[in-house]
């Protein structure tokens, strides 16, 4: 008698470890809920850490004053946060690659906010300095993790366009911070400045916490060791389209820093003698940087990486040359088009190196960070060396010296290329 087959009972589907990749899962598309929250919450994260980072920017004329310390002095309560982040990011990048994107966030964001809101307690200039440095040594966990979280989260056609997203997040961070600090610190001075700027920065965070979903696609990494750690970074330095992105970060970082740092001087002293209020208001222009950071995401389809980011550096000569003048209102459209420059050619820098480096991304997107913050703490406070010495124009003429170098740069370390969509459409698939 034939015996009857017994039904063949389906295989179970292999379920990824916690925190390990989904099987061949291509990321949150564009559109959907998951990559909504993605954007949402770090663009909160942005105001939380860019707000809380650039606080007594817009007040360092009273900071000056109420302190009795030089321009260059007050800008150091600057140039030690973004040293603090600079120094930070590396070893954030590598517990992130341990404890996951999400939580190295939440845990950088939540102490920042806490010394953010000790800052204005400050007795002393020093013991201001020591809480900057702090500070920004706990928002070192931000900048990086979020891009290396963006690319491993989002689907890798819409990383561009989800990077340069987040960078405007971030410029309306940074612009949120500086209008409510100049107002505020007219009235009241840079303490209650300082303090309104943290308030602000902790509701951001909370709500980034509240926004942000899980990791999918995060695999924590093994202890791989000091060794280990310094064979992905050395990795990562020997290739000079790396390099050259590293570069940029430093030079155009260190330009942007100083010419924000110091033209509320400028416009303080004569011929102009705007009060607090009005000069705080110069920092509307990062309203440019929030639109070109999405544009030239959006042209890199059409003309590749490389040309938009030589774009972005021409904008910002252009842009400075027109404050070299005398007349208020053109100094102010220079500023427009520095701003909208240096935050296009940001963008793009910024989501490449995810792109280009094939594994340690976290590590990769870290390094752009401290050539980025080192960048800002070198050059936005030697700037004001020069400032002081030799005035605006000296200042204005040697930051468009670097955007000059770092275009230079870039384009002969970086071949022309196909911009992605025409690569896109020559093998049939959708633009990466």
């Amino acid at each position: 008698m034939p015996r009857t087959p017994l039904p063949r009972t389906p295989r179970p589907q292999a379920t990824p470890l916690p925190g390990g990749p989904s099987p061949a899962w291509p990321g949150h598309p564009k559109g959907s809920a998951a990559y909504r929250r993605i954007l949402a919450g770090l663009a909160f994260a942005g105001v939380a850490t860019f707000a809380q980072l650039y606080s007594t920017q817009a007040v360092l004329p009273l900071v000056a004053a109420d302190l009795q310390v030089t321009a260059a002095e007050a800008a150091l309560t600057i140039s030690l946060a973004t040293v603090g982040l600079a120094a930070t990011v590396l070893p954030w990048s590598f517990l992130a690659d341990r404890i996951g994107r999400v939580r190295a966030m939440a845990w950088g964001i939540s102490a920042a906010t806490v010394l953010g809101l000790l800052a204005p307690l400050a007795p002393s200039f020093p013991a201001l300095l020591g809480l900057r440095l702090l500070e920004g040594m706990a928002l070192g966990g931000i900048p990086a993790i979020a891009i290396a979280y963006l690319n491993e989260e989002v689907n890798k056609a819409h990383t561009a366009l989800a990077a340069g997203t987040y960078v405007a997040g971030t410029t309306l961070g940074g612009l949120a911070g500086r209008l409510v600090a100049g107002p505020v610190g007219e009235l009241w001075g840079w303490r209650a400045a300082a303090l309104a700027v943290s308030v602000m920065a902790t509701a951001a965070a909370v709500l980034f916490l509240v926004l942000v979903p899980p990791a999918r696609n995060f695999t924590a990494a093994a202890a791989a060791g000091f060794r280990g750690a310094l064979a992905t970074l050395a990795g990562h330095t020997r290739n000079p389209r790396l390099l050259a992105i590293y570069v940029q970060a430093f030079l155009l970082m260190g330009g942007f820093v100083a010419v924000y740092n110091y033209l509320g001087f400028r416009l303080s002293g004569e011929p102009f003698g705007l009060p607090a209020t009005l000069i705080s208001l110069i920092f509307l222009a990062y309203l440019s940087g929030t639109v070109s950071a999405r544009w030239a995401a959006g042209l890199t389809l059409r003309f590749g990486r490389r040309n938009v980011l030589v774009a972005g550096t021409a904008l910002m000569v252009a842009g400075l040359a027109l404050t070299l003048t005398q007349l208020l209102v053109l100094i102010l459209a220079g500023l427009l088009l520095f701003t909208g420059g240096f935050f296009a050619a940001h963008s793009i820098g910024s989501g490449w190196t995810g792109m280009i480096a094939t594994s340690g991304r976290a590590q990769a997107a870290s390094l752009y960070n401290l050539a980025y913050y080192l960048g800002s703490s070198v050059i936005g406070w030697a700037g004001g060396l020069l400032f002081q010495s030799l005035g605006w124009a000296a200042l204005a003429l040697a930051v468009m010296g670097l955007a000059v170098t770092t275009a230079a740069v870039t384009a002969v370390v970086h071949p022309a290329g196909v911009p992605a969509a025409a690569a896109a459409a020559a093998a049939g698939s959708r633009p990466r």
